[in-house]
């Protein structure tokens, strides 16, 4: 019954033509958008609108929300489950968007417990995922990814990757998969690219994919969720093997979008050769 509810909520909520504004704002703050066909954008316009309208959102630290906040986070979340079977993100019911970078307080001691090491505060971050609770976003750090389209950086892109990791049932690394030979494949492919990212790190190599991702696995699947989508073309040439499972898993291959539009990662126009 309840899922028949959710069903007819959805279908009134994309019956209201998708807002003129709510199109500028995704073609203006989502390169990948332009290379979508036109059957991809109104799915994607589908998935905007019913996530907008079924999470809470909350600005913090003065932060007033408006459409364009609301519509450039939803736009990247949705992005991700474009062709996946999904629940519209179940597993999030409420985002929290402060205007910049934030540190947390230092933790207090319970009466329990004894400090092994200083209480120090995390340093400054611009997104979190927490497995029960909401997601926490910097708008500044949504806008940096936005004008550095193409450098493999777009923290909505990560934390919502940590949602579907967590949909698994765990934060580490592998999502929800369809089969075990999937799984297998999955398993097999992204954790020889893990152990070379982290020999790669431990040497003081310089590496395409971010050197964060060498902090565990559930960190490794968010960075190269970030280079799926940001930087195809490049993670191609970097990890042929880590782009195909990630293509088969999101049932999607932004590289090829990229070359049958001969536009490269910045959103430029270019020549095939030169993407």
């Amino acid at each position: 019954m309840l899922n028949w509810f959710a069903k007819r909520r959805r279908r009134n909520i994309v019956r209201a033509p998708f807002p003129p504004e709510w199109g500028d704002i995704v073609r203006r703050h989502m390169a990948q958008y332009r290379l979508l066909t036109s059957d991809e954008r109104a799915r994607l316009h589908a998935l905007i609108q019913i996530f907008i309208a079924e999470k809470s959102w909350e600005g913090c630290g003065g932060l007033v929300l408006t459409d364009e906040i609301r519509v450039t986070v939803a736009a990247g979340a949705c992005l991700l489950i474009l062709n996946l079977s999904h629940n519209y993100y179940e597993n999030v019911e409420t985002l929290i968007i402060y205007p910049s970078d934030l540190v947390l307080p230092e933790r207090k001691l319970g009466f329990f417990e004894t400090a092994l090491e200083p209480l120090e505060p995390d340093g400054p971050f611009s997104g979190q995922a927490f497995e029960q609770g909401p997601l926490i976003f910097s708008w500044d750090a949504v806008r940096d990814g936005i004008r550095h389209a193409g450098s493999g950086y777009n923290v909505v892109y990560h934390e919502f990757a940590h949602k579907l990791d967590m949909l698994a049932g765990a934060a580490d690394g592998t999502p929800r998969l369809r089969d075990r030979a999937e799984y297998q494949d999955w398993v097999k492919t992204c954790s020889r690219e893990f152990r070379r990212l982290l020999k790669d790190v431990e040497k003081g190599k310089r590496t395409f994919i971010d050197e964060y991702g060498a902090t565990d696995e559930a960190e490794f699947f968010a960075v190269a969720t970030e280079h799926f989508f940001d930087q195809p073309v490049r993670l191609t040439k970097s990890a042929p093997e880590l782009y195909r499972v990630l293509k088969e898993y999101y049932r999607q291959d932004p590289a090829k979008r990229i070359r049958d539009n001969f536009i490269d990662e910045d959103g430029d126009k270019s020549r095939a050769g030169e993407v």
